[in-house]
């Protein structure tokens, strides 16, 4: 698949949403800022390959402790560079994600570079929910990046009134970090955790991550969810959480062509007409057409008219189906957090 961010390729990399798959960026220089620990969106590289158009001799820029291709090899991620991107997105765009290899060592062929390509059975059907989510539970409580001290503070629980337990199918730190920033004290629970498990927690809201591969194979995530959305707790979903709780909800969802990736997105918000760009990253899309009744959609996507939020009208809960933390991409989408954390504040 690929992705049109000018920026934050290490972000990309390390999003889990892009597991079990090849990422082509567009854009041509690739790598020129290096790479920080600081700008990771989890403990490790989660993209099986990466195919860029350049990669500069020279890293440059203050935050930098480690060139991108040291730290490629570091992860024991292969790359590959001096590829036509663009030509090569092209082809994607017209006839959606492909099958791809990167093969290396002494003894490679074409040939068996095709077979192995043809060999991966496609994102349609996996769960991978499950595959790239924590085993166990842990408390988050790290804000937003600080320029002045190129860090995440860490905040005493005492000082964050509101508590959330966020399902993790594949979330990014700067989602929890957007939560702790607001006052949320952060529960993290894999994703296969029972709903009972989650209430005995007692959270003011409930949080539905990112994450890779198709929701409708996730059941013990359906099941959850419709279990929580039997109370009154605030339900908050992105992207993958997204298509989770619509399928909670009675909808469907669907296969798109080449996917949303990227970092300037116009979605439009249905209710006061106001453009945003968005950071876009999925490969399957809630069927608007399927919405029961007591789902409405929210917004829209600009560029082809698929679904990119709803809410419930009988319960308080909403999701995007981008993502409102960036990183990468812009923050005009971030209200939704405080969104969020009003509909916590009015049940409290």
């Amino acid at each position: 698949m690929f992705n049109t961010a000018m920026t934050g390729y290490q972000e990309i990399l390390t999003d889990p949403s892009y597991a079990q798959q090849i990422v082509t960026l567009t854009y041509p220089h690739i790598g020129n800022t290096g790479t920080t620990p600081e700008d990771v969106e989890s403990d490790r590289v989660w993209s099986a390959g990466l195919v860029i158009r350049d990669l500069p001799l020279v890293a440059s820029n203050w935050r930098n402790t480690m060139s991108l291709s040291d730290y490629l090899k570091a992860n024991n991620v292969v790359a590959i560079a001096g590829i036509d991107t663009r030509r090569l997105t092209r082809i994607l765009r017209e006839k959606g994600s492909q099958n791809g290899c990167i093969m290396v060592g002494d003894s490679i062929s074409e040939e068996a570079a095709i077979a192995a390509a043809q060999g991966f059975p496609g994102l349609k059907g996996m769960d991978l929910a499950k595959v790239v989510s924590v085993k166990e539970k842990y408390e988050w409580r790290s804000t937003v990046w600080d320029l002045k001290t190129d860090s995440h503070a860490t905040i005493e629980a005492a000082d964050l009134p509101y508590h959330v337990v966020a399902y993790d199918y594949g979330v990014k730190y700067n989602i929890l970090r957007m939560l702790v920033e607001r006052g949320c004290r952060v529960t993290v629970v894999p994703a296969q955790t029972p709903a009972s498990d989650v209430l005995a927690l007692q959270p003011d809201g409930v949080f539905l991550s990112n994450g890779p591969g198709d929701p409708e194979p996730c059941d013990y995530a359906i099941q959850a969810i419709k279990d929580v959305l039997e109370t009154e707790i605030p339900v908050f979903g992105i992207c993958l959480g997204h298509q989770l709780l619509a399928l909670a909800s009675g909808a469907k969802t669907l296969k798109m062509g080449h996917g949303h990736h990227g970092a300037n997105h116009p979605v439009q918000d249905l209710d006061t007409g106001v453009v945003m760009i968005t950071s876009q990253n999925h490969g399957f899309a809630v069927d608007e057409a399927t919405l029961p009744s007591n789902v409405r959609a929210i917004h829209k996507s600009l560029f082809d008219g698929s679904l990119q939020g709803i809410e419930r009208t009988d319960k308080s809960a909403f999701s995007f189906q981008g993502h409102p933390e960036a990183s990468p991409g812009p923050n005009d989408v971030a209200p939704l957090f405080d969104r969020f954390i009003n509909e916590m504040a009015k049940r409290r």
